[in-house]
């Protein structure tokens, strides 16, 4: 298994924004796809609260963020077409083939592509392919930073009470 690469935000402190941002994002999308290492399948699919969050939906839910805002908010492409749910509720149900392993690879191969689909772009360029309408890439980043700093910290409540029992 090969895991996402990582530059320490301690790498990065006297460098450009973007950078920093990358290296903060990355950070957080190996922290979210490793809650899943070492977890049995029932582990990784146990429903401790009434929503559909689990730590596999948790992934499968940021492997469905990362296309939204690095593929149809830059590529102005729907939703069906990248082959993700209308909805964000949608991207937490789980199929019968969903696995720690495609979970995980799904995430990994969404992740290498976000910084590909926003190489040419730089923080203050508009993407306009979001409901809200044209935004920065910065606010972008932001969003996402935001996003999976929340689905960290619930990735660590859940991995704790599975662990514990």
């Amino acid at each position: 298994m090969t895991s996402l690469p990582q530059t320490s935000a301690d790498d990065v402190i006297h460098q450009p924004a973007r950078a920093q941002f990358d290296a903060f994002l990355d950070e957080h999308r190996a922290a979210l796809n490793d809650c899943l290492n070492g977890l049995t399948e029932e582990q990784a699919r146990r429903r401790l609260v009434p929503s559909r969050t689990t730590l596999l939906g948790l992934v499968k839910h940021a492997t469905f963020v990362e296309k939204v805002w690095f593929d149809e908010a830059i590529t102005c492409r729907a939703r069906a077409e990248i082959g993700i749910p209308a909805t964000p509720d949608g991207s937490f149900i789980l199929d019968h083939g969903d696995t720690i392993a495609s979970v995980q690879q799904a995430h990994r191969e969404a992740c290498e592509a976000s910084p590909l689909a926003a190489a040419s772009l730089g923080l203050d360029d508009l993407v306009h392919g979001n409901r809200r309408g044209p935004l920065p890439l910065r606010w972008v980043y932001l969003h996402m930073l935001r996003e999976l700093a929340q689905h960290c910290g619930h990735a660590d409540i859940l991995r704790e009470q599975i662990l514990e029992h």
